[in-house]
């Protein structure tokens, strides 16, 4: 097994920061809860579910672990979780970062140009699942995967999800970038530049992470989805973040 090197993760993920100030206080959707208390969740989020924007690059181990976990709290909580696609590429191409990291964003592009044809031509389910495939070959245990492993997963990704195997060329063109560009755009617009992966929009609020090691499940999951939304809601928070000392854990 490759060997963990979590200061090359590091130099990217350096700060949350939320610009987009008065957002509304989104409720849960607690299976107990009052009819009063649904009637606040429709005043709080405009609707009865909350609405959650997902902006994913597919090779961040971050985004991977957020992405399950959301899709743990999703039934329970009742959300309009929305996927689009973001890029590391683009998110470094004007820092000054570790030579190392950086050759692995360059080396690691293919993925987000695929993702972006996926929801370009195909809609954010199929992207919910190729992105679902995808993971589950590179973030079955720790490693830094090479270009090679990127696109042996990327295309047996667009199998598993009932793709067309062509939109694996996307990754060696540049045809898609623009759109890429535009929803990367959106993801890190509100937030400010000082971002990483993933990015979440939630009732008006958004930041950069959560930053989580593992996978949430049940109650914990929920715990730290019905946190969120309190921070979120709040026009005061802008950050709350320590130092990761140990490498992600999958599964």
């Amino acid at each position: 097994m490759t060997q963990p090197d979590p200061h090359r993760w590091t130099s990217v993920w350096t700060a949350y920061q939320r610009t987009a100030a008065g957002a509304p206080l989104p409720a849960s959707r607690d299976p107990t809860a009052t009819d009063d208390a649904r009637r606040a969740l429709r005043a709080a989020t405009g609707g009865p579910t909350p609405r959650v924007d997902l902006y994913i690059d597919p090779v961040c181990p971050y985004t991977w672990i957020v992405s399950r976990w959301l899709l743990e709290v999703e039934p329970l909580r009742d959300l309009d979780l929305r996927y689009h696609v973001m890029s590391l590429r683009m998110l470094n191409e004007h820092k000054v970062v570790d030579p190392g990291y950086r050759a692995n964003v360059d080396a690691s592009t293919g993925p987000s140009r695929v993702a972006a044809a996926v929801l370009t031509g195909h809609g954010p389910d199929r992207l919910r699942a190729w992105h679902t495939a995808f993971g589950s070959r590179i973030f079955d245990h720790w490693r830094m995967p090479d270009r090679g492993e990127y696109d042996t997963a990327t295309r047996a990704a667009l199998v598993d999800a009932g793709l067309p195997e062509t939109l694996g060329d996307a990754a060696d063109s540049d045809g898609y970038d623009d759109a890429l560009r535009r929803s990367h755009e959106a993801a890190v617009g509100p937030v400010g530049a000082d971002a990483g992966t993933p990015i979440v929009h939630l009732g008006g609020a958004a930041f950069f992470g959560p930053v989580l090691n593992a996978v949430p499940r049940g109650a914990d999951a929920l715990r730290i989805f019905d946190g969120l939304c309190l921070l979120a809601g709040s026009p005061a928070f802008f950050e709350l973040k320590r130092t990761r000392t140990e490498p992600p854990t999958y599964g």
